[in-house]
């Protein structure tokens, strides 16, 4: 559906993984809710909250508050905020921070904050006692509407994003559409780049009643819970049917792979915010697939005029110090794209398009098509 759901009671999503399914709990003040949730979910557990510097500022205390109404100990740790958290480093202060709180199998890990917070937490408590269940409480766009969901959990390698981690789904899922109002304006578009690439990927609709609606999720009106569900719906579905990413759940890395090595050639730094490297992965994919013949230039054009127009990077330039070493080297580039979890035996899978609404698993690309394509960007000033 395209017409956004009038406020009222939370929308509740269903992750249909089984026995191990679980709700993702979507409207405004919800973290109320939050300890009533995970005393019915698991009487007697204790929780540790996770969280990061710049969010206990605005939400622990809220947190706690609410855990600690229902009757839920907890206790906490904090970490500082960026990528630099979500590191060896950072694995092993959280994991024995959670070792000297006395967190057991029955107890509860609580990542409270954005796709950092959530991915190190949730691997802390993936190999936490050989496995700990977990809550997410996520609070940025990015959280809410991707990295949240799904159960992909890890920290970065100084030779790539993400490549040591778990899969280890949580049991619960808080999306507070209310915490969203203390994001940045870029970090909130920052975000916005993973809700239109459900659009892009998989639902010509949505991406269209995005292009018509986005001032309003921008503005907190109806449309944003609107555009988190139906985010949630479009991965819950895809994680249902490929949990562990063994064909279709591919699809969700649509900009990934060019994003990823765009961050890392960036140090991982506020240089590049995730959702600025998948919308510039995103039209790059896009572009590439023009360039392959698989969409017409003008929808490609489509795509990169629809995340311009919120303010998000979709040129290569648009990269805060893009002239720095790694970003104006297609090879440079290429050799961090070598890196991805697609990767195999040195061919890159590539997510592409067939149309706006349809992206196609790629496998086997020749890395010199891609070299090519980077190199004839890099030269054209893109």
């Amino acid at each position: 559906m395209t017409e956004p759901l009038k406020p009222g009671d939370p929308i509740i999503v269903d992750v249909a993984l089984g026995e191990r399914a679980y709700d993702i709990v979507i409207g405004r003040d919800v973290l109320r809710s939050l300890g009533g949730r995970v005393a019915a979910l698991r009487p007697g557990a204790r929780t540790a909250v996770v969280t990061d510097r710049t969010v206990a500022k605005f939400w622990l205390e809220k947190t706690e508050a609410s855990l600690s109404a229902a009757g839920v100990a907890t206790s906490r740790i904090i970490v500082d905020e960026g990528e630099g958290s979500k590191t060896y480093a950072g694995l092993e202060q959280v994991s024995e921070a959670l070792i000297a709180a006395k967190i057991e199998r029955n107890d509860l890990v609580v990542a409270l904050g954005g796709g950092v917070v959530g991915d190190l937490a949730g691997f802390a408590a993936a190999i936490l006692r050989r496995g700990v269940d977990f809550v997410q409480v996520p609070t940025s766009l990015l959280a809410q509407v991707d990295s949240s969901v799904g159960g992909k959990t890890g920290i970065n390698s100084p030779r790539g994003k993400n490549l040591l981690g778990a899969f280890h789904q949580p049991v619960l899922v808080v999306a507070d559409s209310a915490v969203l109002d203390s994001l940045s304006p870029r970090q909130f578009r920052a975000g916005y780049a993973e809700i239109a690439k459900y659009g892009v990927l998989g639902d010509a609709a949505f991406f269209a009643w995005l292009q018509a609606n986005h001032a309003d999720i921008f503005t907190g009106g109806p449309a944003r819970e609107h555009a988190i569900a139906t985010s949630c719906r479009a991965k819950a579905a895809i994680v249902a049917r490929d949990e562990r990413e063994t064909g279709e759940r591919a699809l969700l890395n649509l900009g990934h792979t060019f994003g990823h090595a765009l961050e890392a050639a960036t140090g991982f730094s506020d240089r590049l915010f995730h959702g600025e490297g998948v919308a510039v992965g995103i039209v790059l994919a896009a572009e590439l697939s023009a360039e392959l013949g698989l969409i017409a230039p003008s929808d490609a054009a489509r795509v990169g005029h629809h995340l311009a127009a919120v303010g998000l990077p979709t040129r290569l330039r648009d990269i805060a110090g893009f002239a720095q070493e790694g970003l104006a080297d297609a090879d440079a580039l290429m050799a961090l794209m070598a890196q991805d979890k697609k990767v195999k035996r040195g061919r890159l899978t590539l997510i592409l398009l067939q149309a706006v609404g349809r992206a196609v698993i790629a496998p086997d690309v020749e890395p010199s098509l891609v070299r090519d394509f980077l190199k004839a960007k890099l030269a054209n000033g893109a």
